[in-house]
């Protein structure tokens, strides 16, 4: 059970955005997280918006942002957020095996034989933002080569929003059930 009660979608106040919210998942349902996120609509808005343009607005690449939000999952024991996003790292072309190789993240940043340069240095970047918050300079210099401005900001971006998601979902022990 969650800490807090999941919110009444039947609610005629909320409706518009439950029926915003539907059109952003692929599903069109609604998530356990969209059920909480609902207790407050100007948050719910506002977690949409941001999170419909971390997942189809940026130009990292999808894998690669479906590979640290898996790993932000993981650093941050949030279940919920893994059973979300490691069916899309696998859509997205990412393998089971770097999969697998996530239950030990600091190793995967490590592994080139699974993980290429890219990979490695944004597992390297998601592992400090989320355990440090301060990120070392090579770390992001070798990722501004690698990625260039714009996407570096877009992945660290990606990183600090689903570590706030994490967190949103262990404190509230969010379960990954949805309708």
């Amino acid at each position: 059970m969650p800490n807090i009660e999941y919110c009444n979608i039947d609610d005629p106040e909320i409706a518009e955005l439950v029926s915003t919210i539907r059109k952003r998942r692929s599903s069109g349902k609604l998530l356990n997280l969209d059920r909480m996120l609902l207790h407050s609509p100007p948050f719910a808005r506002g977690w949409n918006a941001m999170f419909a343009a971390i997942r189809n607005q940026l130009q990292v690449p999808r894998h690669i942002n479906e590979l640290v939000i898996c790993a932000v999952a993981r650093l941050n024991n949030a279940d919920y957020e893994w059973i979300q996003h490691a069916p899309e790292f696998l859509a997205a072309n990412g393998t089971q095996a770097q999969l697998d190789a996530l239950d030990d993240v600091t190793a995967a940043c490590y592994d080139t034989a699974l993980f290429n340069e890219h990979e490695r240095v944004a597992l390297r970047l998601t592992l400090d933002m989320t355990r440090q918050v301060k990120v070392r300079c090579e770390i992001i210099e070798k990722a501004r080569v690698l990625f260039g401005e714009r996407q570096l900001v877009e992945l660290m971006g990606t990183i600090a929003g689903y570590n706030m998601v994490s967190r949103f979902l262990v404190v509230l022990d969010i379960d990954a059930a949805g309708e």
